[in-house]
């Protein structure tokens, strides 16, 4: 019988008539023939309330205590959803973490998984009772309460649902579903039927407070299909899995208030941006966009945009990095904004690139930068222009048009053979290290690709049209480019570098050749070899540590960066081929992930 998992957040379970809707869904599924686990939040405010009350006893209330306190939101919350599901004529068994079996360390308030057991849910399921199980909480090794922190709520669901091997985990919530953009800039914007994992964790600023991020990567890792989905109707919502829908490109998303930050006439050597970027990381600047550009004489340039709120604080982070240094000038820029496409289909389709260049060019809006990954494009423009250019690649890529047949519940998602091939105490060891090790670093994978080639083009006209002319001519020629920068212009110039297949890099340079002969001033270098490290991962943009660590780690290695872009979920650099190798070890060793996970 397969087992589904669904999971409840406080808005859902605000009041008596929305535990009723919430226990008519689990009723339902039930009456359809599955076994049926049920994670429930802390109604509406309630947190916020036990809380409050605290403070009217001790401005600092012991942890311990907090969390006894804490954990009797979800405990009321689980037995009156399972009295609503008693009076629908329905077996219930309201359970806690620590009835369940969720033993964590005693960190109060944010406390980590040590061990799971499934024994006493499968008992109840298998007696033909929903489980209606706290989520947020466990107890330790002395039976003290805990509590998860943040995002523990949807911890709870996605652990269960591996552990358990379930077909789906539901995550009930206040909005339809994941939409191609925000519905609320967008008339347009058209709820997407299937996401894939990666797709998700690049859409944050689309996904914001639908799920914890670190939930989406977790059920990556053990291939739990994800199901957002209305509270408030019987909309299926959106299903995350392994594969999205077959649309090159997925979604879009809008960074409105952005800043940007250049640091020019920088030594081109190692350990330069380790000095950047470890001044920024110790100010906990959240940066978005990174772009470094190949060296020109001897000179390095990066730019990277941070909330419009932070610049002042920015540009005296990068006042203290240029000191430390010794060298470079500094640039910065406001009203601009960030548009992004992203689409797990553009790891298989030339021509994305230029076609959101043309769709733009046609607007006669401009690219101040570009950063790419493999799945995401991501450009800034001047911000008077970003609805208009959001609305134009919407309709440009034909994103509104009708939504296309996604799988039911009850659908398998094909298993890893780390799933497969391990009993159940295994399968939960397993889980609850990957628990662990989620909590400790956001980095889960590093990989070193030295397939590639870099191609730069030189003093390009810095005009609407110029990127969608060159990336157009490229397409066309059945080349796939996988990484693209572009920088801050200089004096109506630019700079664009992308790397190719080191097969195609012959092919690619002629293609160049043809259309900039309209570029008079142009000009074209290129590197037969390079090597290309990327650090992947979930909130590297938030997690300002991430690329001091990285930069740290090459610099110490006497290891010099030509190029760098960002995404969501990864960050890449190029180096010399022959540092590819010393490069990869490096970061395995400064991320501990020098063992296979």
């Amino acid at each position: 019988m397969s087992i589904i998992v669904q999971k409840f957040g406080g808005t859902s379970v605000a009041n008596a008539d929305k535990i009723r809707a919430a226990a008519e869904r689990a009723v339902a599924a039930h009456r359809n023939g599955h076994q049926v686990v049920m994670v429930v939040s802390a109604r509406g405010k309630k947190t916020d309330e036990l809380v409050q009350l605290a403070a009217e006893f001790s401005e600092t209330p012991a942890a311990r205590e907090m969390d006894m306190l804490l954990s009797t939101g979800e405990q009321e919350s689980v037995a009156l959803m399972s009295m609503a599901i008693h009076s629908m004529g329905e077996k219930a068994v309201s359970l806690t973490g620590g009835q369940i079996g969720i033993i964590t360390d005693s960190t109060f308030s944010k406390a980590r998984i040590q061990s799971i057991s499934t024994d006493r849910i499968r008992r109840h399921l298998d007696a033909g009772e929903i489980v209606v199980a706290c989520g947020f909480q466990g107890i330790d090794p002395l039976s003290n309460i805990t509590t998860l922190g943040r995002g523990g709520s949807d911890t709870t669901a996605t652990a269960l649902a591996a552990a358990l091997q379930a077909d789906e985990c539901q995550i009930y919530t206040d909005v339809e579903g994941v939409f191609t953009t925000d519905p609320r800039a967008m008339d347009e914007a058209r709820k997407v039927e299937q996401l894939s994992y990666d797709e998700m964790l690049e859409l944050a600023s689309l996904g914001a407070g639908v799920m914890h991020s670190r939930s989406i990567e977790f059920a990556k890792k053990f291939r739990v299909p994800l199901r957002v989905r209305p509270s408030f109707n019987d909309g299926m919502g959106t299903l995350i899995a392994t594969a999205g829908e077959d649309r090159t490109v997925t979604g879009l998303a809008l960074a409105k208030n952005e800043a940007r930050v250049t640091l020019d006439d920088l030594p081109d050597e190692p350990g330069v941006m380790s000095s950047i970027f470890s001044c920024l990381s110790d100010r906990k600047i959240p940066i978005d966009m990174v772009v470094q550009n190949v060296a020109s004489n001897g000179k390095a340039e990066v730019t990277f945009t941070v909330p419009e709120g932070d610049l002042a604080e920015t540009l005296t982070a990068a006042n203290t990095a240029i000191e430390r240094i010794g060298a470079g000038t500094i640039r910065s820029g406001t009203n601009v904004a960030k548009v992004s496409v992203v689409g797990s289909g553009m790891q298989f389709h030339s021509g994305v690139a230029a076609q959101l260049f043309q769709i733009l060019a046609a607007q006669n809006i401009n690219l101040e930068m570009i950063t790419t990954s493999e799945i995401k494009v991501s450009v800034l423009v001047a911000r008077d222009q970003c609805q208009e250019a959001l609305q134009a690649v919407h309709r440009g890529f034909k994103m509104e048009a009708g939504e296309t047949h996604m799988p039911v519940v009850g659908t398998k998602v094909a298993r890893t053979a780390e799933q497969l091939s391990a009993n159940e105490d295994e399968l939960l060891s397993r889980i609850v290290g990957r628990l662990s090790s989620m909590e400790d670093i956001v980095v889960s994978e590093i990989t070193l690709d030295e397939s590639q080639a870099r191609i730069t083009v030189h003093h390009l006209p810095d005009v609407p049209g110029t990127c969608g002319k060159l990336f157009h001519a490229v397409a066309d020629g059945n080349v796939m480019v996988d990484m693209i920068v572009q920088n801050i212009s200089n004096s109506g110039y630019a700079e664009v570098s992308f790397t190719v297949p080191r097969s195609e890099v012959a092919k690619c340079l002629e293609l160049v050749d043809q259309v900039r002969a309209d570029w008079e001033q142009s000009s074209v270098t290129h590197e037969a070899e390079i090597a290309k490290l990327s650090v992947s991962g979930i909130g590297l943009r938030t997690h300002t540590g991430v690329g001091d660590k990285m930069f740290r780690a090459l610099s110490e290695a006497g290891i010099n960066i030509q190029m760098i872009n960002t995404s969501e979920i990864r960050m890449s650099v190029v180096v010399d081929a022959n540092q590819g190798q010393p490069g990869l070890r490096a970061l395995q060793e400064v991320f501990g992930l020098d063992d296979e996970r």
